[in-house]
């Protein structure tokens, strides 16, 4: 029997049993005439072959035997080298869980929808999250439903796919199967207990509750093997508060959050796969999404005599509520056919992000008792649209050389979208909008306050946009990708890639990579190349002006544009590219039963763009002073840092009959070690350094990943009954405080495990807990009153997550 189409990537922890299958698929078939493979585009390349390491994730195995329901969680604790957090009381990251990839930011990990560019969130994260100043991907936009498996290429890729693939790529490939239907049914709840000595306390004893359905449908279309495959599914989850127990505090005053932890969240999901012949050798393809997710996320606590609140409207203080809406929109759409014997595929991708705020149960303090308490505060929006072709071929040269070429014409827009008025504005006594001709005596003052305070204006916990804001940019790209097996054992890849952005030049990548198979089970691989990362629309335009709590304190905080006076009037630099290099060396052994990967890898960044730190009103030259009195602090979008990453990945895998059973294990696990090797600042702001890049922010940078995360994973299977256990091991995180003191959240191990059972071939059953021993990070007590953790609460956003233990029930069938 000959296989048509096959596409293999190696293990990763948690996929063990369909890694399995796929080998054992391979070694009873004599003949595989096409292999498809994310980071190669020779069609006779198996993962077995490769000389880059590439992970699969087995989206349908892996989601059956544990808790997740979203894309990002599920690989944050499926591969070592993944992390995303969930985040609480960081504005719109509440809603976007950022995700990184060997520690590097959330925007240098390239993200593909079956080998077609992604568009980006037209979120850029800001406050209390990881990647701040960083744009990235929403893989949560993706439902799992529609997804058959998930590529991750471990390796630097800028010179095969463009921009952002510094880190590595991700592809996303949708569901296939041309017959029957597939449903999914998961039910999920929090059972709320402290972890000790009543520190942690919650609003409900079960909480955190999470319903998922989704239905996948695949059918034919006509005769000559076309099909269709569609998907519809609906997320429901409920908050998870997670509070410090006042009692075990001497301060009485209450905690600056008092409504941390997980948003309410509900995501409804869309999504076609339709390939259809239209003649001999020509195929055209389509493929649509749309999702829709609305989050309402907790920001900190303004108190009853807080300058905030107007105790006519809240006696008792208030909770702001921040109600985010993200509707996301893709439309792929292309032509696969052949012109002497080069493979064609020319197409067409189109995506939109849309990502607007509504905040609820708060006020603008300026306009006292007779303020809103819901407001409209805009949003933004990122557009993006990707022409292009590939073409593939072999030749008969030596021992087989592929050739592939391609070029794209991309169009991005970014919109700000404007907030009504009373969400951004500062109002007088007289009820007319502050401004900088205003005389100070008609600002609304704090009664009795010595000295003078002013009330802050616009919404309190997320002020809204004060302008309305379209840019937009193309870039061209062109490539080369080629691959020679010199011998049997050894093959050499070359690559190089071209690209001209509108809004700053240039970039020229190469990539070289070679394999070498010392026996047909034993084979050593390496690879060298350079990369770049184009600032996004984002970072070069973006600009808002926000309150911040700093040590308790509230602060006007101006973060300015790129392109603003303010930047250029203190010697910002236009935004240029990011640069790397990138080199891996590693081997793989493959017994059949036991199979071995190590990879270590080596990666330079320079000129990476971050959010500088805070600049004091009182450090601005006066001219600007003057110019801007509102504000307390200014920062600014900057290439600033240099960093260099060097890790190593290893993954064990091994199976074996077991008694009546199988036993299948995989031990994967990834240390990464990042380092700030300099810090890049204007030439006004020399000898501020620690400004520019304050120690808190260089933490910030720093637990990207932990230093070391290891998942062991143990699957074993009889006849109709499996068990599944999965233990993940996350490394020291520490983070520093607004008083400067170290944050400390000790190695933690989660474990989950679940039970499975099959009535028919129809029909399966799971159930399980995630976090069966409820852990939590290490509770940061001696700061919560003072406000002291980034979040405002008992603990940040780290490692494993801070919702606790999770039960579950999942029920899969088909017909």
């Amino acid at each position: 029997m000959k296989i048509k189409y096959i596409s293999v990537i190696f293990l990763s922890a948690s996929s063990l049993s369909y890694a399995q299958q796929v080998h054992d698929t391979i070694a009873k078939e004599s003949k595989i005439e096409e292999v498809a493979i994310t980071g190669s585009r020779n069609k006779k390349r198996t993962v077995i072959n490769t000389p880059v390491p590439i992970d699969v994730i087995d989206i349908k195995q892996v989601s059956q035997s544990t808790g997740q329901v979203e894309v990002n969680q599920l690989l944050q604790f499926a591969a070592p080298s993944f992390n995303s957090n969930k985040q609480s009381g960081s504005d719109g990251a509440d809603a976007v869980d950022p995700a990184t990839l060997r520690g590097l930011g959330p925007d240098q990990t390239l993200l593909l929808l079956n080998g077609k560019r992604y568009h980006q969130s037209s979120l850029i994260n800001l406050f209390g999250t990881k990647g701040r100043g960083n744009t990235g991907y929403d893989m949560n936009t993706i439902p799992i439903g529609a997804i058959k498996r998930v590529e991750v290429l471990r390796d630097g890729a800028s010179a095969q796919y463009g921009s952002d693939a510094i880190a590595g790529v991700i592809n996303v490939i949708l569901n296939d199967r041309d017959k029957g239907f597939e449903g999914n049914a998961f039910y999920g709840m929090n059972l709320f207990k402290s972890p000790g000595n009543n520190d942690v306390v919650s609003d409900h004893k079960i909480d955190g509750t999470t319903f998922n359905f989704n239905g996948n449908l695949g059918t034919k279309i006509g005769s000559k093997g076309g099909f269709g495959n569609f998907t519809a599914e609906f997320i429901n989850k409920d908050y998870a508060i997670r509070n410090a127990n006042p009692d075990i505090y001497n301060d009485p005053q209450p905690a600056p959050r008092q409504r941390f932890g997980d948003a309410k969240a509900q995501n409804i999901y869309f999504f076609g796969n339709i390939e259809l012949p239209l003649s001999d050798g020509l195929k055209f393809y389509s493929r649509q999404g749309f999702s829709h997710r609305n989050t309402k996320a907790y920001a900190w606590t303004r108190t009853a005599d807080d300058d905030k609140n107007i105790p006519a409207i809240y006696p008792n203080g208030f909770n702001p509520i921040e109600d985010t809406s993200i509707t996301d929109f893709t439309f792929d759409n292309g032509l696969k056919f052949n012109i002497e014997n080069w493979d064609i595929d020319f197409y067409n991708a189109f995506g939109n992000n849309r990502f607007t705020y509504q905040i609820d149960q708060t006020l603008n303090a300026t306009l006292g008792a007779k303020s809103p308490t819901s407001f409209n505060a805009g949003g933004h929006s990122l557009l993006q649209n990707t022409t292009g072709f590939n073409a593939v071929r072999q030749f008969k040269v030596l021992k087989g050389l592929n050739i592939a070429f391609g070029s794209e014409f991309r169009y991005e827009k970014f919109d700000i979208i404007k907030g009504e008025e009373a969400s951004y504005a500062m109002y007088d006594i007289n009820g007319n909008v502050v401004t900088a001709d205003t005389p100070q005596n008609l600002w609304v003052t704090v009664p009795g306050s010595s000295p003078v305070r002013y009330r802050p204006g616009g919404s309190q916990g997320f002020p809204g946009y004060s302008i309305d804001l379209g840019k937009n940019r193309n870039n061209f790209a062109a490539y080369l990708d080629t691959e020679l097996d010199v011998t049997d054992k050894w093959m050499i890849s070359v690559a190089g890639r071209f690209e001209n952005y509108s809004d700053f030049g240039s970039t020229l990548n190469g990539k070289f990579a070679t394999r070498y198979a010392i026996t047909p089970q034993f084979a050593f691989r390496g690879s060298v190349s350079t990369g770049f990362r184009a600032p996004s629309l984002a970072q070069k335009y973006y600009s808002q002006q926000f309150t911040n709590f700093q040590g308790g304190q509230l602060v006007t905080i101006q973060l300015a544009s790129n392109d603003s006076d303010l930047a250029n009037k203190l010697g910002i630099d236009q935004l240029k590219q990011e640069t790397s290099v990138n080199g891996s060396a590693g081997f793989t052994f493959n017994t059949g039963k036991f199979t071995a990967t190590v990879d270590g890898y080596y990666i330079s960044v320079k000129n990476r763009i971050v959010l500088t730190g805070y600049f004091p009103r009182a450090e601005l030259p006066t001219e600007l002073q003057q110019q801007y009195p509102f504000i307390d602090q200014v920062q600014f979008f900057s290439n600033a840092i240099d960093t260099r990453t060097k890790g190593i990945d290893v993954i064990l895998s091994y199976s074996e009959n077991l008694g009546p059973g199988k036993l299948t294990a995989t031990l994967a696990g990834n240390y990464n070690d990042m380092e700030i090797t300099q810090v890049n600042t204007s030439e006004q702001l020399k000898g501020k350094e620690d400004t520019y890049l304050s120690p808190r922010e260089r933490a910030f940078i720093l637990a990207s990943a932990p230093k070391t995360k290891v998942n062991l994973n143990l699957n074993y299977k009889i006849s109709k009954f499996n068990v599944n256990l999965q233990m993940v091991r996350f490394d020291k995180v520490t983070l520093i405080g607004y008083d400067d003191s170290e944050q400390v959240y000790n190695p933690k191990v989660t474990t989950d495990l679940s039970f499975g059972y099959e009535f028919s071939n129809s029909i399966n059953l799971t159930l399980g807990s995630k976090n069966v021993f409820n852990r939590y990070p290490t509770l940061q007590s001696a700061h919560v009153t003072s406000g002291n953790t980034e979040a405002g609460g008992i603990f940040d956003p780290v490692q494993m997550g801070f919702a606790g233990r999770q039960v579950f029930a999942r029920l899969n069938f088909k017909f």
